[in-house]
């Protein structure tokens, strides 16, 4: 089985840089991708959907780094969700995006090799066999 998601979008926050126990960065970001269409009466309509993002590693670094609020990206990823109890014994759940790859839309200060932030463990198009 395969999955793989592809959200473009403007980031609603600043990224946040945390760390595992065991040292590995992770950097936690949400991004708001608009839709807009017409209606069939003529009205236009619009909707946002909101998407948690979760990068690790040297990806997690190069996102705290250069991404902002407002920033428009490109994320690809894997959705991995989580359940649990609340404090109040609620039962909750999220969605999130596990980025693998984040490519930077706007121009920004990064230099072109900065534009692109993909770890070399990743598959490219040219390595699935399908």
């Amino acid at each position: 089985m395969f999955q793989r998601v592809i959200v473009a979008g403007r980031l609603g926050n600043d990224p946040e840089l945390r760390y595992t126990p065991g040292g590995t960065q992770v950097c936690t970001f949400d991004v708001a991708a608009n839709r807009r269409w017409t209606d069939r009466d003529g009205n236009r309509q619009e909707r946002t959907t909101w998407f948690r993002v979760s990068t690790w590693g040297k990806l997690a670094g190069i996102c705290h780094q250069y991404l902002h609020k407002g920033r428009a990206v490109l994320i690809e990823g894997e959705v991995d969700a989580s359940a649990w109890i609340d404090q109040e014994g609620n039962a909750r759940a999220t969605l999130e995006l596990r980025a693998v790859n984040v490519r930077f839309l706007d121009g920004g200060n990064t230099s072109n090799e900065d534009s692109i932030a993909e770890p070399e463990s990743i598959a490219q198009d040219e390595d699935i066999p399908f």
